[in-house]
């Protein structure tokens, strides 16, 4: 007979790292009966990192003087939104969700951030949701783990990190489960069952294991949908969903995986998630490395829709956020460099899309930053704070006190229905 112990020693013959498995690690702490002290809504946060250049994003091509400023950037298609902003074709299977009032943008925004134009620095303080005036204390802390801090009755399941980089975002004391990709068990088929044979009996293991191997099994090849396993494997562990057709024949990448996962988490008892894309960052070539860019994102969302249903997505808004805009001219190369206020994307069932909000400040070089950049006419945590108030409805002082210090969140946009 062979005991638990020496299943988990031979799992490594077996191609699987004992140290690595996600139901030894976040599956198993991960407080089962929880509940969701934050209500039914959901609120997913995806930062952008390497700086998104807004205006590719965003054409504001009924601006005179823009295709002078991007000679090459600007001789590209777009989709019309408004008869002002295009829309880049990157995120034309997104354009239906503006059509129906699911998606949205905030143009000329920006964190307290200036002048200096660091990934390292934007970025801090971006996930810290302070100014760069305040005690670097304040960088300790994530706003949504402060966010969390006010929660009573938190667990771990609430709040997930997902993906291979550190979510500074989430970090601090309040309870977060983290998981990454790199933790996907590779099994044998012989070692599966062999798995299930021993564990039969330990049905908190066998929900853990299960979500562990479909997590390793995640594959579109055979045009099923993201989270899927038979009805008869592992416990009945997850349900099927089916793809939109933008999704089907496509293989599986990392970002994929990820909005797969956050998805499955948000059906259950979590309430918040935050992950990362990269690929921002475009000082040459932009035309070719933004579409790429673009792509993620655009299937990303695509995917937490998918995976989410039509119940839950209804209560879920997705904030993709980043560091700083880029240079509204274009440079020797084909790219952008570094500037200050660029670009959110907002989507979600439970927001009032369709629409670009933010006042829009002008091209023209006495309206510029510096005369170089966007000028920022918005504080980027300014809108996370009233979609937090309007998703959980967190007092206004404590916001603007606690969660993020220093910030006047000024009026309600009206973003969140």
């Amino acid at each position: 007979m062979l005991d638990r112990r020496s299943l988990l020693r031979g799992l490594g013959v077996l191609g699987c790292s004992a140290a690595a498995h996600p139901f030894l690690t976040t599956v198993t702490l991960a407080g089962a009966d929880g509940g969701a002290p934050l209500g039914d809504h959901r609120l997913v946060v995806i930062i952008l990192r390497g700086a998104m250049d807004g205006l590719e994003v965003l054409r504001p091509w009924g601006e005179r003087g823009f295709a002078a400023y991007r000679p090459t950037l600007a001789a590209t298609e777009r989709l019309d939104l408004d008869g002002f902003f295009g829309l880049h074709l990157g995120l034309s299977g997104l354009h239906p969700f503006w059509q129906s009032g699911e998606l949205a943008f905030v143009q000329a925004t920006s964190t307290p951030y200036r002048d200096k134009r660091s990934h390292f620095d934007g970025q801090d303080l971006l996930e810290a949701g302070t100014s760069p005036d305040l005690p670097s204390a304040h960088l300790r802390d994530g706003w949504l783990n402060r966010i969390l801090q006010l929660v009573p009755g938190l667990t771990s399941e609430t709040a997930f990190a997902v993906g291979r980089q550190e979510m500074r975002i989430l970090r601090g004391p309040a309870p977060v489960m983290d998981w990454s990709p790199d933790t996907a068990v590779n099994l044998s088929p012989q070692a599966q069952l062999l798995l299930e044979q021993v564990y039969q009996d330990d049905s908190l293991f066998m929900a853990a294991a299960g979500e562990a191997m479909m997590l390793s099994r995640l594959d579109l090849g055979d045009e099923m949908g993201g989270l899927a396993m038979g009805g008869d494997e592992m416990g009945s562990m997850m349900m099927a969903q089916t793809p939109t057709p933008a999704l089907r024949g496509a293989r599986l990448g990392e970002a994929d995986r990820v909005a797969d996962y956050a998805a499955e988490r948000l059906r259950g008892s979590t309430r918040i998630a935050a992950f990362s894309l990269t690929g921002w960052d475009t000082h040459k070539g932009q035309g070719k490395g933004f579409g790429r860019a673009l792509a993620r994102l655009e299937r990303s969302i695509l995917r937490l829709k998918s995976g989410l249903g039509p119940d839950v997505w209804g209560k879920t808004k997705v904030l993709a956020m980043t560091e700083f805009g880029r240079t509204v001219a274009e440079n020797g190369t084909g790219g952008t460099d570094h500037g200050t206020a660029g670009a959110m994307l907002v989507a979600g069932g439970a927001i009032r899309g369709g629409k670009v909000y933010g006042r829009w400040p002008g091209l023209a070089e006495v309206d510029l930053f510096e005369r170089r950049d966007l000028m920022p006419n918005s504080d980027v945590r300014a809108w996370a704070a009233h979609a937090i108030r309007g998703l959980y409805g967190f007092d206004r002082g404590l916001l603007q006190d606690k969660v993020f210090p220093g910030l006047d969140m000024g009026d309600d946009p009206g973003l969140i229905l």
